[in-house]
């Protein structure tokens, strides 16, 4: 495992920033390396406001998609709601069904995973027709959906694709195709989630219908942060705006009260709810219905208004969530002793044609930190073979597949995720196109994960005032990283221990230089206490978090690696 520094700022940046805004020369480095570079961009990241959302009429084919709309409220058509089965699908189509609720009839629709599969189906478009729709608002997904809309097209149905994934140079033939990845489309942010773009089109249209934001609008930005945690998009731009105002209403309990009872079943305080947890224990919740039974479930969740039913719902989703952590470790178990290091020195591509098509995601993401190599994991899924991939730092997959297409059916995705379909015949020759394609574009220090750090410093630079200026970073995701921070000679200062039956370690630290001592945690480093009774001293990577306890507030260290110094 490889310790490097996140990639400098401009020559004179951080000097400009100092002299402007933090007059502390390391918050002026995080900021830095963040791409902010002067007093106004500074502003806007400490203090976003919702006035700062782009135009939604700047996004292509969005006048076609409100128009087409506001025919369909006017001549009250029935309406489907089509979203994909996972979290950025379910607080999509959640989303959506609100905002619209009482313009039309609205069948909301998650295509069942094992039966149909990702993304806009042929059973969806079925009903509809057997339905009387004559509009599908496709979230999340339709963007390589060209049979499907051809299909629909067919029985009369026009579809308005609201997408995030990325297009192929051709598009299909919707009636408007919403997503900013669009190579013709000038919308000046590129990365928002599925949900995002659905909450650009209820923006537009509540300037269509003169709807006031904050009773029409702004009350969704709960789902919005949900989805953008999720599905690990970019947390810059207007997702972070997104992001931290959909957080305030989150942890202030202005949010939709079937979040709220399953904040509840996973004792989780509203207050001190963070958008980590948002990722690590909501997201997965939510997720776990469209694995286990029907991604609907997660909807009717976030949808319902009644008591009794949204804690029923978010028990059942909590018991989805328990059997999908059961089925991932029998799964990861056998993934683990699959895998060929001699024959596949730069690719995992495991297959058992009983694992659980739910979860194959899940243990993709295992493997790879298991074996840092870009990894696809898949299953039998009814006629054909599904899966999922996870990439190592900058390997991009969906070209990876692009590269290997003539031997899948389909496939879609993000650089770092994605998910195929193919022949059980084609197994043999897609391992070897997709081992040989790794091989010529891997470089050598992608096959070791690498910890990237912010910057060096000094516990002593740790002071109350600069605590809470880095709390002001927060959210954090992808492109907006929790800072990082390496700190060199740190040794035992009195009460450094294992804990948790000698699993993880309790430090009590100092540098060798002198200065203040402070506490923390490096779980798994439990074996590591004798060293520092002896006196050893370490090097580490650290982030920094609060311990509350009776009343009081400390900075504490969350020890991510460490290592003897040298």
């Amino acid at each position: 495992m490889r310790w490097s520094p996140r990639p400098a700022p401009e020559q004179g940046i951080t000097s400009i920033l100092t002299a402007e805004v933090t007059k502390d020369p390391l918050l002026s480095h995080l900021l830095a390396v963040r791409g902010i570079q002067d007093f106004q961009e500074a502003k806007s990241f400490f203090r976003p406001e919702l006035a700062h959302l782009h135009d939604p009429y700047r996004m292509k084919d969005m006048e076609v998609a409100v128009e087409r709309i506001e025919q369909a409220r006017l001549k009250k058509e029935h309406v489907m709601v089509f979203g994909d089965y996972d979290v950025d699908g379910t607080t999509s189509v959640a989303l959506m069904c609100d905002f619209l609720d009482g313009k039309f009839p609205i069948e909301p629709y998650i295509p069942d995973r094992y039966k149909e599969g990702y993304g806009l189906s042929f059973d969806g478009i079925t009903l509809a027709a057997e339905l009387g729709i004559t509009l599908i608002i496709a979230l999340d997904c339709g963007i390589k959906a060209f049979d499907q809309i051809a299909h629909a097209r067919q029985l009369g149905i026009d579809i308005i694709i609201c997408d995030h994934h990325r297009p192929e140079k051709e598009l299909p033939q919707a009636k408007a195709i919403l997503n900013p990845k669009r190579f013709d489309c000038p919308y000046p942010y590129k990365e928002l989630s599925g949900c995002g773009v659905g909450f650009k089109l209820c923006q537009a249209l509540c300037e269509r219908w003169g709807l006031p934001h904050e009773h029409h609008l702004y009350p969704h930005l709960d789902l919005c942060a949900i989805s953008i945690a999720a599905d690990i998009v970019h947390v810059t731009g207007e997702n972070r705006l997104l992001a931290h105002f959909g957080m305030q209403r989150l942890q202030s309990g202005a949010c939709r009260t079937g979040i709220k009872a399953l904040l509840e079943v996973t004792a989780k305080n509203p207050s001190s709810l963070t958008f980590r947890d948002l990722g690590f224990t909501i997201g997965p919740r939510i997720n776990a219905a469209g694995r286990m039974e029907s991604g609907l479930r997660a909807v009717e969740l976030l949808r319902s208004k009644k008591a009794e039913e949204q804690l029923e719902l978010a028990q059942k989703i909590q018991q989805f969530n328990k059997e999908r952590r059961e089925v991932q470790k029998e799964m990861f178990d056998q993934a683990k002793e699959l895998l060929d290091k001699e024959n596949h020195t730069f690719s995992n591509v495991l297959y058992h044609q009983n694992w659980h098509k739910g979860v194959v995601g899940i243990v993709a993401s295992k493997v790879l930190e298991t074996r840092y190599r870009p990894t696809i994991v898949l299953t039998k899924s009814g006629d054909t073979l599904a899966g999922s991939a996870r990439s190592v730092t900058d390997f991009d997959l969906y070209e990876a597949l692009t590269a290997c297409e003539r031997h899948l059916i389909q496939f879609g995705g993000h650089k770092y995720a994605a998910g195929m379909t193919l022949h059980e015949s084609q197994l043999p020759h897609f391992k070897k196109a997709f081992e040989l394609y790794c091989q010529k574009n891997l470089h050598p220090e992608q096959l070791e994960h690498n910890l990237y750090y912010d910057a060096p410093a000094h516990l002593s630079q740790f002071t109350p005032r600069f605590y809470e200026i880095l709390k002001q970073l927060d959210p954090h995701g992808p492109e907006n990283p929790t800072p990082v921070f390496l700190l060199k000679n740190l040794v035992n200062a009195g009460s450094t221990k294992a804990v948790g039956g000698g699993k993880h370690l309790k430090v009590h630290l100092k540098q060798q230089d002198g200065g203040p001592a402070i506490s923390g945690i490096a779980f798994g480093k439990g074996n590591e206490a004798k060293a520092f009774s002896s006196g050893a001293a370490f090097d580490m990577l650290v982030s920094l978090t609060e311990n509350r306890y009776r009343g009081e507030t400390s900075i504490e260290l969350m020890v991510i690696s460490l290592k003897q110094a040298h």
